[in-house]
Parts: structure tokens; C-alpha cells; sequence
């Protein structure tokens, strides 16, 4: 798919424990974003029946970032089901085993083929290289998201959660069959808070992102609700 021809969305990170905030938010997104994105913060505060209720009437990406033994997994993506995410999160560095097992599991628990998207974290927009190599990873970021961006795809992964910065090696080296969901946006001008490697929303599309995820930059605005549709403005231009 060439950069012109691709038709990149927009994911709404919902950070925050209060499940009303979180519904108001959802509500005030629901003409702009084609997801919202829940993740540990909101899960262990508020519990998965406030996620159920958040997500009633908009596909979810469940960010939980699942990380262990395979047959754990496999059991958590299963027990997961009844919320039916659109798309679902697991580590990649977790290994080719336990992502088979959440595939497998995954196929199981959606015999009618509306399983949700696995995608494997590869390396986390928070780190860099020298985060890397302070847990003993001496390659470079691109060279570990590759490594791990591979490993995934081998592995029966949907796609892949990278950051901006990695998408056009990406790209390059698996064509358009991954998912690439792209964290890390922030519209010009706004603050990178805690991410280290961002792009424009813009930026992302041009360089292959399927989907871009943005939280603060919306949820944090006087009016949420313009400044989703000012990024899906900017990502259709």
C-alpha cells in the first residue's frame, strides 16, 4: 500500500482511573476516533466490568501488555474474551511460545472468526538505547524492534505496537501485512511528557502507521472532542 493510498485512524487513549471520566471522554471522542484504548491504569482501578461499561459502544483496544508463561497467557487472553476486544496487547519479548499460546487461545475463544488483533509490543516509546542497554540489550532500538517485530510475526501476531521512528524500517522489512499501531503521537506543539521517540500525526500516516494512539493531547484539551477531530483532519490531508 503506498503512503497516499493509506487510510491511517485514530485510537483515544483513555488514562485515568475514574470510570466517569473515562465514559465522558469516550462520549466526547465517539465522532472521531475509530478506537479507545484502556489499559492497566483503568483495568486495576476500576475493574473489567468499568471497562465493559467505558467500551459499550465503541471498539476497544485492550492495553494490558500481557507478559508470562504460556499456558498463563493463553488462560488470560480466554478470560478476556467476554469483554471482545477489537485489539489486544502482549509483549513480544515474552517469546515465540507464549505468543502461539495467545494465538491459539485467541482462535479458540472466537470460533466465529471476530477475534480481536494480537499485537506485540516490540520495544516501549518510553526507552531509548541507553535505556536498552541498561537491561542488557546492547543493539540498538531499531535493530531490537526488528528482531522482536520478526520473532512476533513468525509467531501468528496480527501486528505490531512500534514507535513512529521504526515504521519506515518496518515497513521495509515485512510490507504491509503487520498492524502497525504507532503510540507516541503528539500533534506540533504539544509536550512529549514521558515519551522519548514521537512524530506529528502526519508524520506517522506518511511513514506507515496503520493506526496512530494519542491520550493526553485530546483527553487533556479544553475540548476533546476538536482536538480528536483536528487530528483526524490532519491524518486525512
Amino acid at each position: 500500500m503506498s503512503d497516499k493510498a493509506r487510510q491511517t485512524g485514530l485510537i483515544v487513549a483513555l488514562d485515568t482511573q475514574d470510570p466517569i471520566q473515562a465514559k465522558a471522554w469516550a462520549h466526547a471522542v465517539e465522532g472521531a476516533a475509530g478506537v479507545i484504548k484502556l489499559g492497566m491504569e483503568f483495568a486495576y482501578a476500576a475493574g473489567f466490568q468499568a471497562v465493559a461499561d467505558v467500551a459499550k459502544n465503541q471498539p476497544l483496544f485492550l492495553d494490558l501488555k500481557l507478559h508470562d508463561i504460556p499456558n498463563t497467557v493463553g488462560a488470560a487472553v480466554k478470560a478476556l474474551s467476554h469483554l471482545r476486544p477489537r485489539m489486544l496487547t502482549l509483549h513480544a519479548v515474552g517469546g515465540a511460545e507464549m505468543m502461539k499460546a495467545a494465538r491459539k487461545a485467541c482462535d479458540e475463544a472466537f470460533p466465529e472468526g471476530e477475534r480481536p488483533l494480537l499485537l506485540a509490543v516490540t520495544v516501549l516509546t518510553s526507552m531509548d538505547d541507553r535505556a536498552l542497554a541498561e537491561v542488557g540489550v546492547p543493539d540498538d532500538t531499531c535493530t531490537q524492534v526488528l528482531r522482536l517485530a520478526h520473532l512476533a510475526m513468525k509467531s501468528g501476531m496480527d501486528g505490531l505496537i512500534c514507535s513512529a521512528h521504526e515504521l519506515k524500517a518496518l515497513r521495509e522489512a515485512l510490507g504491509d501485512k503487520p498492524v502497525l499501531v504507532t503510540p507516541g503521537i503528539r500533534p506540533a506543539g504539544a509536550a512529549k511528557g514521558d515519551q522519548k521517540r514521537v512524530m506529528t500525526p502526519a508524520e506517522a500516516r506518511n511513514a506507515g502507521a496503520d493506526w496512530i494512539v494519542v491520550g493526553r493531547p485530546i483527553t487533556q484539551a479544553a475540548d476533546p472532542a476538536a482536538a480528536a477531530a483536528a487530528i483526524v483532519a490532519e491524518l486525512t490531508i
